[in-house]
């Protein structure tokens, strides 16, 4: 299964709106159906929203019809603006087109600069999917065997572009012979949980279970979650992680049950620029998203709605955050710090 695959100049995904009653791939053909797909999270997941975005910007360069290089280098400011005024929360869309912006800058001519754009991209998926193996194979170490395992939302394959975060996680432990069981929260609204997280794990044989958002403590509770897996959108430099909203309900539920909270996430997905998860810009979606089920309205007409789509869980929730370079704990702001001064990305 490939989410993202650059053919011949074009972008090719699977629209993750369609699953799992339907496996469709769109070609986009130009950044502003990049933008839109983003938008419309027809591709989600922070990673995967990196890796798509900076094939966009690629994309869109081929298309800007100058050889002046100053002329060229605004229009394309043009397109990583357009391509970044999709999703303001996950900070791997605006690493990755920062990335190529740079590299823009430095070129000598409009048509190196094309060509080195779209090698670039390549090189942050190549990237991101190196990093994930490694990540995932780090973290299954924390995995022990007969283990049921809580997860939120989706961050497998289909959100990373690459081999997975949490759930990689729990594929690597796997394959490594521990029989596991996950528990999957549904994920409102958008059930991203019921529709993808479920589907990937049957596409692994995982044995996974499905459940509300409301039944989590419940379980919890009963000692029925060995520990919890999560991804991140965003993680402050003191180790504040940004996920999909819900995550905070979930860590506070685990440590007050004594459970532990793993956070998987490669090191793009961290901000060491933002001191706290205070300062984290949160998405606020439509709400059609809420008061809407498969199409059907399920609410009043004209009711309030807020729809914030991520929630930031502080780090005094998080047992420890999982990356390609190893596995961090308190206090994050030196690990984080240490793991970057290796870190050429």
């Amino acid at each position: 299964m490939k989410p993202a695959e650059w053919i011949d100049g074009k972008l090719r995904i699977i629209d993750q709106t369609r699953l799992p009653l339907e496996q469709v791939l769109l070609e986009l053909g130009n950044y502003q159906e990049v933008a839109q797909a983003i938008k419309e999270m027809r591709v989600r997941g922070a990673p995967a929203i990196g890796v798509v975005g900076a094939y966009g910007i690629a994309m869109g360069a081929q298309e800007i019809e100058t050889d002046d290089i100053n002329d060229f280098v605004i229009a394309l400011c043009q397109v990583v603006e357009a391509i970044t005024l999709t999703r303001p929360t996950a900070i791997n869309l605006f690493r990755q087109a920062d990335r190529m912006q740079q590299l823009a800058l430095r070129g000598e001519s409009v048509g190196q600069i094309k060509t080195a754009l779209v090698a670039e991209a390549k090189s942050i998926h190549a990237e991101e999917e190196d990093s994930t193996r490694r990540l995932s194979q780090i973290g299954a170490e924390l995995i022990g065997d007969e283990f049921s395992v809580l997860t939120h939302c989706n961050a497998g394959v289909l959100a990373t572009a690459g081999f997975g975060t949490a759930l990689g996680v729990l594929v690597a432990a796997k394959k490594q012979g521990k029989k596991i069981r996950v528990f999957a929260d549904e994920t409102r609204p958008l059930l991203q949980g019921a529709r993808l997280t479920a589907w990937e794990l049957m596409q692994e044989n995982i044995p996974v279970t499905l459940i509300t958002d409301s039944m989590s403590g419940f379980l919890l509770r009963r000692g029925e979650i060995d520990c919890v897996v999560v991804g991140a959108d965003r993680i402050a430099a003191n180790g504040d992680v940004a996920n999909k909203i819900g995550t905070y309900t979930v860590a506070v539920l685990a440590k007050e049950n004594r459970v532990p909270f793993y956070v998987a996430a490669p090191l793009s997905t961290v901000d060491l620029s933002v001191p706290s998860g205070d300062e984290v810009p949160i998405e606020e979606r439509g709400p059609e998203e809420v008061t809407h089920l498969a199409g059907r309205r399920i609410a009043p007409e004209g009711v309030d709605v807020r729809n914030p789509a991520f929630d930031v869980t502080p780090h005094t929730y998080v047992t420890a955050i999982i990356t390609e370079k190893g596995v961090v704990r308190e206090p994050y702001d030196e690990g984080l710090r240490r793991l970057f001064d290796h870190y050429a990305g």
